[in-house]
């Protein structure tokens, strides 16, 4: 059997109706996981779901709308697919915020509260709900989908950088909490990708073409490409590996 095997795993993966999260999901199903499709809205979650079920049988996905700043929904989401599925091996925490783009002296404290809420206290809520049974169970797989902004300064998304730099905390904290009873927690820290999320890093050409003359690869990078990464810390081939940011960004930071 592959190392990669998902089969009769269930993922639960945030934002998961486009971009990064759509891509870990679907390719997680492809390797034989169920998993639970969730971003706010309804109606891409069903699409998503059904793109899934038609390609892999119906039962391999659900969708479950949740609004990460809500502990309400997030319990829910939780509760939803205990119902369906009867358990959780697999928790990815993709969705997050930005709603500021520029120097961190013309942000509203406003702005600058939902970052922190939705990008780090959003994790630690879904983790405390979904952490104990796979502590019981002696099995399970944490991941949270950080940003190579964790690793490096911006004059532009400055307190995402911030945010994403206390997921790693955050993983490296849980990994030696949940560590004694075979629980991993893990980040990726994708470099640019070209997703809805991160347009404004690279639809203006220019812009684009800077990131691409500073990466090895020369190209920002494609949804897809992060999958993988989700799939190998999910599975038994990363069973000794706990607590770490695996860097997917062409290179840019070396």
């Amino acid at each position: 059997m592959s190392q990669f095997n998902l089969d009769g795993k269930v993922a639960i993966i945030t934002g998961s109706s486009r971009g990064i999260g759509k891509a870990i999901a679907e390719e997680m199903a492809v390797h034989g996981a169920k998993v639970v499709i969730s971003s706010r809205k309804p109606e891409p979650c069903d699409e998503v779901a059904a793109a899934i079920n038609a390609e892999h049988g119906d039962g391999t996905a659900i969708a479950v709308p949740a609004n990460i700043s809500s502990k309400v929904d997030l319990q829910n989401l939780v509760d939803e697919t205990r119902k369906a599925f009867g358990k959780i091996d697999i928790l990815v925490c993709n969705a997050a915020s930005n709603p500021y783009y520029g120097p961190m002296s013309g942000m509203e404290d406003e702005q600058f509260r939902k970052i922190l809420d939705n990008n780090i206290v959003s994790n630690h809520w879904l983790i405390q709900m979904v952490a104990p049974e796979m502590r019981e169970r002696r099995e399970g797989s944490i991941i949270v989908v950080s940003s190579i902004g964790g690793l490096r300064g911006s004059e532009t998304i400055g307190a995402y950088c911030i945010s994403k730099a206390a997921d790693m905390q955050l993983a490296r904290n849980l990994a030696h909490e949940f560590g004694p009873d075979n629980v991993r927690v893990n980040c990726i820290a994708p470099g640019l990708v070209r997703t809805d999320f991160a347009r404004a890093l690279w639809e203006n050409p220019e812009a684009e073409k800077a990131v691409n003359a500073s990466t090895p690869l020369r190209r920002i990078g494609e949804p897809h490409e992060i999958a993988g990464a989700a799939v190998y810390l999910a599975s038994p081939a990363s069973t000794f590996m706990t607590g770490q940011s695996l860097v997917v960004d062409g290179g840019r930071t070396i």
